[in-house]
């Protein structure tokens, strides 16, 4: 996956070159769809093309694409984040249809400020925001991600000021796998973030939801039982978290 850093400097160059160039060229970087030669590309179909080699934004593209599809109203929930929200079926968790899964694998801040568009367009009730540990993979420091998360957030807010947002922490993590090798020694980067993000909710009018510390063993790991690969999430995992959120789901 492009690193996230490099995401917003191809945007930006995009947008310059779609200035000077000729629209046939504006074209070429639209080569996953076809559309008419005086179309520009979107920003968001620009992130999908320039990272079609690789199999999880492959997926993100796949994804992406269906989500601008369906329709989101003031009624709907909606969960929005990475593989960890991907991962969950939750409406059938939480008992409710009108709660939406808006998660993909591998996706970072960035991509989800890419992509949110459509979900904001139907002004949903509430968002339940998860997002940071990718970007924790990419080598981002704790400041980095809660900038970005700071952008996201009074992107979404601004956006639709109607939407009540939850952000919800990030989750430990367990290296006594051996599973994600950029994940090794972060769990300090982890913690950083969200003690940053946390700080900004009322600031910028979000709620809060603390998950780290109730998957969290003794010494700040994800804990053992909750997860097979020391990231992702088993069933009991997902209950726990349900369980959190529900009172918030409901209010």
């Amino acid at each position: 996956m492009l690193y996230v850093m490099k995401i917003r400097t191809i945007v930006a160059v995009t947008a310059l070159a779609a200035m000077a160039l000729p629209v046939a060229a504006q074209h070429r970087c639209c080569h996953s769809v076809s559309v008419p030669d005086t179309v520009q590309c979107t920003r968001l179909q620009y992130y999908i093309d320039m990272q079609h080699q690789n199999k999880y934004t492959e997926l993100w593209g796949q994804r992406a694409t269906i989500f601008e599809a369906l329709p989101v109203d003031t009624n709907d929930i909606v969960m929005l984040g990475n593989s960890l929200t991907h991962g969950c079926e939750w409406h059938e968790l939480l008992g409710m249809p009108n709660v939406l899964n808006r998660g993909i694998i591998g996706d970072v801040i960035e991509g989800i400020r890419l992509r949110v568009d459509p979900i904001l367009n139907g002004h949903p009730k509430k968002i339940f925001l998860l997002a940071g540990v990718n970007d924790v993979s990419h080598n981002l420091s704790a400041d980095s991600i809660a900038n970005a998360m700071g952008e996201l957030i009074d992107y979404i807010r601004t956006r639709s000021p109607q939407t009540r947002l939850y952000v919800q922490s990030m989750l430990p993590i367990n290296n006594s796998f051996g599973r994600y090798k950029n994940l090794k020694d972060k769990e300090q980067v982890i913690r950083d973030a969200n003690v940053l993000v946390a700080a900004m909710a009322q600031d910028k009018g979000f709620t809060w939801i603390n998950l780290y510390t109730a998957v969290a063993d003794k010494d700040g790991n994800l804990r053992k039982d909750l997860t097979n690969d020391g990231l992702h999430l088993l069933a009991p995992g997902y209950r726990i978290w349900a369980d959190i959120i529900r009172p918030y789901i409901n209010e």
